[in-house]
């Protein structure tokens, strides 16, 4: 079980790498703040007596489902604010007017890409997700601490109780075997 100390401590760590995944995520300061807060919140409310080692993982999910909430919600309001701006702007011989045409999503959002792209996307992000799930248990851990939660090689292998050398090999292996399982699938990298 995390101490409330622990669990402050692991969300003081953590937060600078949260927000910077979640900006990238939203492109939005304001709501990649609120994106993380909600996600510590979350943490703290239904897992904070969880152990420790188990933080990190649950964290990431979290903060992950966290922006996908975002997206939904801003899917959703994208829609109603584009279905009602239109009204009083039809031209009264315009009778073939249709809201869709005249809606331009902003640059660089959700709304912006493609459903195409969007499903893609989602498709490629599941693929991974599924391919990380099948490396080994420490090439897993050494990956996603090192490259989805940021973490340096020593702060990795501190969290692990191993040598950096070993976090080293173990992140190699994974990115080797990644690499290698989403080439077979047909992914370009």
């Amino acid at each position: 079980m995390a101490t409330d100390k622990e669990l402050n401590d692991f969300l003081e760590n953590v937060e600078r790498r949260a927000f910077k995944q979640a900006v990238y995520a939203v492109r939005k300061d304001e709501a990649a703040l609120d994106i993380v807060q909600d996600a510590m919140i979350k943490l703290a409310e239904k897992y904070g007596d969880k152990p420790p080692a188990e933080l990190p993982m649950l964290f990431q999910r979290i903060l992950q489902n966290t922006i996908l909430d975002y997206f939904r919600r801003e899917k959703v309001r994208n829609t109603w604010i584009s279905l009602f701006s239109g009204f009083g702007r039809k031209d009264e011989g315009d009778e073939d007017f249709d809201i869709l045409n005249t809606y331009e999503a902003e640059e660089g959002s959700a709304a912006a890409e493609s459903s195409m792209d969007q499903v893609e996307r989602a498709q490629t992000l599941r693929l991974i997700e599924a391919e990380i799930q099948k490396l080994p248990t420490r090439q897993r851990e050494a990956f996603l601490m090192r490259y989805w939660q940021d973490m340096d090689v020593a702060e990795t292998a501190l969290a692990m109780g191993c040598s950096e050398g070993s976090v080293k090999t173990h992140c190699s292996r994974a990115t080797h075997a990644l690499a290698d399982a989403l080439r077979a699938k047909g992914i370009k990298l």
